[in-house]
C-alpha cells in the first residue's frame, strides 16, 4: 500500500483559505536541482515567494508539483517546484499558516513507521533568528 502524503492538501486548503480571507498566501520553497525558480532570487537555498491571485498566473498545485507562472524584475517566468520542497505556507499580514518538515521521497515513504533512532533532533533554541516570520498553528 502506498502512503498518500497530505502536504498538497494542507497547501491547497491553506491557499484557499489565505484567499478567502482576503490575506496574501506566501510560501518558502527549498531550492534543489528540481525545483525551477529565475537566478540570483533564492538566498541560503529557500525561496520566498507571493502566491496571490494577482501575483501569478496559472498556478497549480497537485499531489507532486507546485507551478506557476510570476514576473521577476518586470519579466514573466515560469516557477515549479516539488511539494515536498514547500517549507510552509502562511498569510503575510498574520503570519498565521503552517511549515512542513523537508523530506526526500524516500523518507516520506516511511515518515509513519517507527524509527530505532529514536525522534528527530530539535533545532537549537539559542540559534539566532533568520529573519523569517513567525508561523502560528492554524486551528
Amino acid at each position: 500500500m502506498s502512503t498518500l502524503s497530505k502536504q498538497p492538501y494542507l497547501l491547497r486548503a491553506l491557499y484557499e483559505w489565505c484567499v478567502d480571507a482576503g490575506y496574501t498566501p506566501y510560501i518558502v520553497v527549498h531550492v534543489d536541482g528540481d525545483t525551477r525558480i529565475p537566478a540570483g532570487f533564492a538566498r541560503n537555498g529557500e525561496i520566498t515567494l507571493n502566491l496571490h491571485p494577482d501575483a501569478v498566473q496559472g498556478l497549480d498545485i497537485t499531489d507532486e508539483w507546485l507551478s506557476f507562472t510570476a514576473r521577476f524584475g518586470g519579466v514573466a517566468q515560469r516557477i515549479e517546484a516539488p511539494v515536498q520542497n514547500v517549507l510552509a505556507i502562511y498569510a503575510q499580514e498574520t503570519g498565521d499558516g503552517m511549515s512542513f518538515a523537508a523530506m526526500n521521497p524516500a523518507d516520506e515513504a516511511t515518515s509513519g513507521l517507527e524509527s530505532d533512532e529514536g525522534p528527530a533532533p530539535v533545532a537549537d533554541p539559542a540559534a539566532p533568528p533568520r529573519g523569517k516570520p513567525t508561523l502560528r498553528v492554524v486551528k
